[in-house]
């Protein structure tokens, strides 16, 4: 989904709690969500004190002012809802990962653990049942 430049303004100066009830609606309606992969396909990492995230956005059009500061050969990649359940729910779980949401500009964005983002996602999804 292509997004208006004055989308993209008014998505990124809401505040990090706002930009991630946003993110969950998005996903939920559009059952798609976008990350940063590594030139081997590996979902890309990043590491704050002994916290490990993976970062999650909505589009495309807002990962570009994150791929900096170790992050400039990372492409995007969109995945849907379902393969995000089964392949990378798992990942997180098993290596006790956190999600940073809609991060900006190389700052945090809304950090999350697993069971609070399935939570949200679920409630989510399920008014759109």
């Amino acid at each position: 989904m292509k997004l208006h430049e004055r989308e993209i303004e008014n998505i990124s100066k809401l505040k990090p709690v706002e930009r991630y009830k946003y993110f969950m609606r998005q996903v939920a309606e559009l059952e798609e969500l976008w990350t940063l992969v590594d030139k081997n396909g590996d979902i890309a990492l990043s590491q704050i004190n002994d916290n490990t995230f993976v970062s999650f956005w909505t589009n495309e059009a807002f990962i570009k002012s994150n791929q900096k500061d170790g992050w400039e050969e990372c492409v995007p990649f969109k995945m849907d809802i379902n393969r995000f359940g089964e392949t990378i729910i798992p990942l997180i779980i098993e290596n006790n990962y956190l999600i940073n949401v809609f991060s900006l500009n190389g700052k945090s964005g809304f950090i999350v653990d697993m069971d609070e983002f399935a939570r949200d996602l679920n409630e989510e999804l399920d008014q759109y049942e």
